[in-house]
């Protein structure tokens, strides 16, 4: 997947990545559709990060969380 592209269907792959990788729970709760493509490199560094380590703490989750909520649409 080219994620260099700004598009909404780049940042439903990131979202949905991020949360089969966090194992959320509540994932129902974070849909893609909730965050704008103005905020695409923050989400691609969230994205970066989730993907790069094989195993987060439970601080980490919920940090990785709380900074996705931050991130969407107000």
């Amino acid at each position: 997947m080219d994620l260099s592209q700004k598009t909404p269907e780049n940042i439903e792959y990131m979202i949905e990545s991020i949360k089969s990788k966090l194992r959320m729970a509540s994932g129902a709760a974070m849909n893609a559709s909730a965050f704008s493509v103005d905020r695409y490199e923050d989400i691609q560094d969230v994205y970066d990060l989730v993907m790069s380590k094989d195993n987060l703490s439970i601080s980490e989750v919920e940090a990785l969380v709380s900074e996705l909520g931050r991130l969407r649409k107000s």
